[in-house]
């Protein structure tokens, strides 16, 4: 995958606003190639860039994951709620509350 590609999922995650998330296959399918999930996984851990908020970025099941624990347990799930991003019970956040539904076009 090319680093062109990177580049366009990353100004897609740099949209998301704060408060809601995507999850890695709805950056894929918006950018055009939907069977890229995983490749945004990669893009986004490889991410150094502060203004992209890839802490915005979850799975498909609203988890977050342990690659943006560098300083602390639980550090994208507290950059989240910092926001105001609703978690269920079990840990995961409530995408039908914080999907981010960005507008066509």
């Amino acid at each position: 995958m090319s680093g062109e590609a990177f580049a366009t999922f990353r100004e897609i995650v740099r949209r998301i606003p704060a408060g809601k998330v995507a999850t890695y296959g709805q950056i894929a399918r918006l950018a055009g190639m939907p069977r890229c999930a995983r490749t945004v996984g990669y893009a986004m851990a490889g991410c150094q860039d502060p203004s992209i908020p890839c802490h915005r970025v979850v799975d498909r099941l609203g988890g977050t994951k342990a690659a943006f624990d560098l300083h602390a347990p639980g550090t994208q799930r507290a950059l989240l709620e910092a926001e105001g991003v609703a978690f269920r019970p079990d840990g995961t956040v409530d995408l039908e509350q914080c999907r981010w539904d960005p507008p066509e076009g």
